[in-house]
């Protein structure tokens, strides 16, 4: 299983509140999460990363993106992400407090893989966190990098 640690592809987290940062960062450390975590604390952080990525850089096993950003909204990523040919495949997890119908939909239209509501309690939180390690890092399949 070492083997494996050096060549963990990263999770890039899209998060501008600190204390939702600081609750992803805790609740992947209990769950002794083997993959580096990325941070992006705005909307144009997010869309920095896509010139690195085709310049060669590890692409990310999984991208949780908050809506609700500053310089550049969630969903204006979203976009761009799956319109860039490097970071299409990429599955992107919307991990956001809206619950509102048309980010849902508009979300889903642009090609968000799941919409996750994020849980404000710790405990539940940590729960989240680790359905999304069993999934996107353990049990699906993701395309080559």
């Amino acid at each position: 299983m070492s083997e494996l640690l050096p060549t963990a592809r990263p999770i890039l987290l899209v998060e501008d509140n600190p204390a939702d940062l600081d609750l992803t960062r805790r609740a992947f450390n209990r769950r002794h999460l083997v993959n580096p975590l990325l941070v992006a604390r705005d909307g144009q952080e997010a869309l920095d990363f896509l010139p690195r990525w085709s310049a060669g850089e590890p692409l990310p096993l999984v991208v949780l993106l908050d809506l609700k950003l500053p310089k550049v909204h969630g969903l204006d990523v979203l976009r761009q992400y799956k319109r860039e040919e490097v970071s299409r495949s990429v599955p992107v997890v919307v991990l956001t407090t809206s619950d509102e119908d048309a980010d849902i939909e508009t979300a889903y239209t642009l090609g968000a893989n799941s919409y996750i509501l994020k849980p404000v309690d710790f405990d539940k939180f940590t729960q989240v966190a680790s359905q999304i390690e069993l999934y996107w890092c353990a049990l699906n399949k993701p395309a080559r990098a």
